[in-house]
Formats: C-alpha cells, sequence, structure tokens
C-alpha cells in the first residue's frame, strides 16, 4: 500500500478509490489530496485524478451493491464480524448504522452517504439490500464521489501553494477536521432541500 501511495498515478488512483469503496480501509484524503498536489506541479492533471477517483469509487461501490444484492444481509454479517472483516476494519455495528441512514434517507442517501466518515465505503450495501434501481445509484453515487473527491483535490491544490511536501501528511490531517465539519453541514442541508422538495410534492 504504501508503494502505492508513493508511486501515485491515474491507474494507482482508481485502484485505491475502488478499494476505499468496498472494504478496504483506504483513506481517500491521503490518496486524492497528494495526486491533486503533484497536479498542482504539472506532474498530473487535477480534473483527470477526480475523473479517475470518482470512476474507482463507482466500481467499489458496484462490487458492494452487486454482493449485498445476491448474498443477502446474514452473509454480510457474518462477513462483518469474521476475522477477514476486524482486518477491514469492519464490524456488524458499522453496516446496521449505515442501513439506519440509508432507511432515514431513503435513495438520496447514496449521494449524501458518499461524503460522511464512517457510512461513505458502506452507503452501497443497504442500496443493494433495498435492490435500489441500479442506475439511479449510479448516479447518485458518481454524483457524492465526485463532489467528495472535488472537495479533497481543491484542498491538495491549495495545500501546494503554501505546504513542502515534506508537511503535506500532516496537514491533511489537520484541514481533515475542518472538511468533516463543512460535509457535514453540507450534508444537513442536501438532506433538508430533498425533504422540502419530497413534502411539496405530495402536497400537490
Amino acid at each position: 500500500m504504501n508503494t502505492l501511495l508513493s508511486n501515485l498515478n491515474y491507474g494507482t488512483i482508481f485502484f485505491l478509490m475502488m478499494l476505499e469503496s468496498t472494504v478496504v480501509p483506504v483513506p481517500s484524503e491521503f490518496v486524492v489530496t497528494p495526486a491533486a498536489y503533484h497536479a498542482a506541479s504539472g506532474q498530473l492533471d487535477v480534473w483527470l485524478v477526480i475523473l479517475f477517483a470518482t470512476l474507482g469509487a463507482d466500481l467499489g461501490a458496484t462490487i458492494n451493491y452487486v454482493v449485498a444484492l445476491y448474498v443477502g444481509r446474514p452473509v454480510i454479517y457474518r462477513f462483518a464480524n469474521s476475522r477477514w472483516g476486524k482486518m477491514c476494519l469492519l464490524n456488524q455495528e458499522k453496516v446496521e448504522k449505515s442501513e439506519r441512514y440509508f432507511d432515514r434517507h431513503g435513495i438520496v442517501a447514496t449521494l449524501t452517504g458518499r461524503l460522511i466518515p464512517g457510512i461513505r465505503h458502506l452507503i452501497s450495501i443497504p442500496a443493494g439490500l433495498a435492490r435500489m434501481n441500479y442506475w439511479k445509484f449510479l448516479l447518485y453515487t458518481t454524483i457524492g464521489a465526485g463532489a467528495w473527491h472535488s472537495i479533497l483535490a481543491a484542498l491538495g491544490w491549495y495545500l501546494h501553494a503554501i505546504v513542502p511536501e515534506e508537511q503535506l501528511n500532516d496537514k491533511i490531517s489537520e484541514y481533515a477536521e475542518y472538511i468533516k465539519i463543512a460535509i457535514f453541514a453540507l450534508v444537513a442541508v442536501a438532506v433538508a432541500f430533498f425533504v422540502i422538495k419530497a413534502y411539496a410534492k405530495r402536497r400537490k
């Protein structure tokens, strides 16, 4: 993993974000942000960084969706509680948390859930369990993942102007807390918008 992180290119970005969207604990902020940091110096194209990160996330989310769709909840819970699940920092409580989030917010959860730490990589599981329309699932996943990767890329681009590369990881960790606060605020606004929209539609 360290070798991949130290040799970021479009292929490794795609691969690592695919893993991050399954159950493998790959922190996207330490992939997309450094990639955008290098893009600011001309080594990569920042738009392609966002594109390949999002395509990787789409594939990883699709894997989770298909597995959940065909194997069902009992098998997923058994894996989450297994030794392999624990190696992936997974447990039944985390899966249940993502299911509750999906149940509360409906299909829009596949969009907003992509922005929330701890939910982001698991939200595709309840979508598969609920047999959500795949193309709608893919659309919302792409929008949510694209928004998240754009935020991380903007951070990497910004840090290039103020931070030497040897301090990059420390600064990413520092800014990650501010990003989480901003993300929760954005998700709250997005959820409120969809709730109001749905309420207005029912009134009509």
